[in-house]
């Protein structure tokens, strides 16, 4: 098992990185179970599994899960081998030999929102330290370059007049969530005319809030960077659900205790009526290949 200061420097590695994963918890456990109370392991988008969870039978029906709650943004109870009546828990039945069982409290970390900010200024520098106060990752450049701006990044335009137009083009080129200038009300107008006439769409220049932030009204470069960032607040709050794409492994489900099975790594199979079914131990396909009509 993880030492739990290895686990939250990982953690916090990844976080770091911008990646997206789930962390599982065994929170209860019924002897004989390979896993312990405290046990954790973090799951990746792909299924790849760092850290300890359980043995062989269990271990791809909580990737399973992680894989679930990545999706959907949504951390879950999951409990196999007992069933609990506690509403939202995720029962999933084991038939295994050893009778074993075990909760596994599953929470996905998804990918912090990012702020791409073009500038630099002390408007600037305050937004950056609000950013990263709120958890989010944020990234400054005097360039017009986008490298990693994807579709969780909000892209923040604020040279001061010397390159706006440049960086406004740019950033409209990329999938930013949201881009926005630092701009007066008449420093903005002109600016979106000058797009205009460079040839950027109406639906183009739509993505662009010229000024960006909120209307505190007259307020100083502190209270600019607090309106900036509470239109993006705003923007992740309103957006679609969060979640992060999968990679999930094909998996395939053991017919006899009704766990799920890896299929590239499945150590135990049966052919029966051309059709391959795959077990999690061998005491399931033994059973299996006793009597398949007993359990199809």
């Amino acid at each position: 098992m993880w030492r739990v200061a290895l686990v939250f420097e990982r953690i916090a590695e990844l976080r770091s990185q911008g990646r997206a994963f789930a962390v599982a918890t065994v929170t209860w456990r019924r002897a004989p179970s390979s896993a312990k109370v405290g046990s954790r392991a973090i799951i990746h988008p792909d299924g790849v599994v760092e850290g300890w969870m359980g043995g062989a039978c269990s271990q791809p029906t909580l990737v399973k899960a992680a894989l679930e709650s990545l999706e959907t943004g949504r951390a879950q109870l999951v409990v196999l081998g007992e069933h609990d009546h506690r509403p939202d828990v995720v029962n999933v039945p084991m038939a295994c030999s050893s009778e074993g069982a075990m909760e596994v409290y599953m929470e996905p970390v998804l990918s912090a929102p990012k702020v791409h900010i073009v500038g630099s200024s002390p408007m600037t520098a305050t937004l950056v330290e609000l950013v990263h106060a709120m958890g989010w990752r944020a990234v400054t450049t005097e360039e017009t370059d986008m490298a990693g701006v994807d579709a969780s990044t909000h892209v923040v335009v604020a040279t001061q007049g010397h390159f706006d137009e440049q960086a406004l083009q740019t950033a409209l080129a990329t999938e930013a969530r949201s881009i926005g200038l630092v701009a007066s009300e008449k420093r903005a107008s002109s600016v979106m005319e000058w797009l205009r006439d460079s040839g950027v769409t109406d639906e183009q220049r739509a993505r662009v809030r010229a000024p960006v932030g909120i209307d505190l009204g007259p307020t100083d470069h502190t209270g600019i960077a607090v309106s900036i960032l509470a239109e993006f607040v705003t923007i992740e709050a309103t957006a679609h659900p969060v979640s992060a794409p999968i990679d999930a492994p094909e998996q395939a489900v053991d017919p006899v205790c009704e766990m799920m099975v890896d299929v590239a790594t499945a150590r135990w199979t049966f052919e029966h009526e051309d059709t391959i079914y795959y077990f999690c131990a061998p005491g399931c396909q033994k059973a299996f290949s006793n009597d398949p009509a007993a359990f199809l």
